[in-house]
């Protein structure tokens, strides 16, 4: 004969299940991380000229970026350098996008579009202010690039924002006194080894490889930046306050050095994006630049400079929230 259970059995057997129901479900919070979101969608980040170091820095954090951040399809887009990248994140072309210093300043002072949604991620490298001539070239200073072909960088590049200052800080006028070459890092090398060049400027970190190359097969010169013309080229105001004086090392360019340091002009590159750029997908972007650095540092140097008691410091732009975020979890 079967009974029914009684009020009491019935009442056991309940609470054992909400016990083991909540049993359960602390050992899945505590195993899974429950409520912790990831980042999803697309990113588009913008580099920079093809060969140069934006853009071999670029395809590295790309890979370090599908680990870091594996629901986010990473788009990359080479551009002319630092004022058409920032052209692009600011006005919605891009999501994320390397850019110098002075650039950025340049980029909010003249109030171009977008600039106030601009928002800092990372201070990364330092970039190198680089005259490069031939070995036996006459040329010993800026001044005397009057009257010769200069490659002073493509138009949307950092490279001729300044070249351009450097040569009018000299009392040369950049379209008057010199023919200027719009060109980027991937052909100037080749135009001076034809003698389309007498001369070229760029401005990256230590070492380029394209530079490196060249020094390598053909013989270079690198025309010292000194104090006096640096004074001179920060007395102007304004973003001219980010162009600092500098060391190249004698070992940047052994080739081309022949054991001498050379003085120059340094700048700092920043990691940029907008306040349209969600936190969560800020933050996890920061973390993926700071813990890849040293992988990427073996391939690509100045990225070993990366370090995260100043990657904090983005000025002249705010730090992004998401960024904020990131630096107050990674504190000691």
């Amino acid at each position: 004969m079967l009974h029914a259970p009684s009020r009491f059995g019935r009442r056991r057997t309940l609470q054992g299940g909400v016990a083991s129901a909540v049993v359960l479900g602390l050992l899945l919070w505590w195993v899974l991380p429950v409520g912790q979101e990831e980042p999803s969608g697309s990113l588009t980040f913008s580099t920079g000229v093809r060969s140069g170091v934006y853009q071999r820095y670029g395809q590295r954090l790309e890979g370090a970026l599908a680990k870091g951040m594996p629901k986010v399809s990473i788009q990359l887009r080479t551009s002319e350098g630092s004022q058409e990248n920032l052209e692009r994140v600011a006005t919605g072309k891009a999501d994320f996008t390397i850019a110098t210093a002075d650039a950025v300043a340049t980029y909010l002072q003249a109030r171009k579009p977008g600039a106030e949604r601009l928002r800092g991620c990372v201070r990364l490298y330092d970039d190198y202010v680089q005259l490069i001539v031939p070995r036996d070239s006459k040329i010993r200073t800026v001044a005397d690039l009057r009257g010769k072909r200069v490659g002073v960088g493509q138009k949307g590049s950092g490279v001729l924002l300044v070249a351009d200052r450097l040569m009018k800080a000299a009392g040369v006028d950049p379209t008057a006194d010199v023919t200027p070459v719009h060109a980027g890092i991937d052909t100037m090398p080749q135009r001076l080894t034809e003698g389309r060049l007498d001369a070229f400027f760029w401005s990256g970190g230590l070492p380029t490889a394209s530079v490196q190359d060249l020094s390598e097969t053909y013989a270079i010169r690198l025309v010292p930046l000194d104090e006096p013309l640096i004074t001179e080229l920060q007395a102007v105001g304004g973003s001219t306050r980010y162009y600092r004086s500098a060391v190249m090392p004698a070992d940047a360019y052994p080739d081309a050095q022949q054991g001498e340091a050379v003085r120059t002009v340094a700048v700092s590159n920043m990691l940029v994006t907008t306040d349209r750029t969600d936190p969560l997908t800020t933050e996890a972007f920061t973390r993926t630049v700071i813990d890849s650095r040293d992988r990427i540092g073996r391939e690509v140097h100045s990225a070993q400079l990366v370090d995260l008691r100043t990657a904090i410091y983005t000025d002249p732009l705010p730090l992004h929230e998401g960024a904020r975020r990131y630096y107050r979890s990674a504190k000691p």
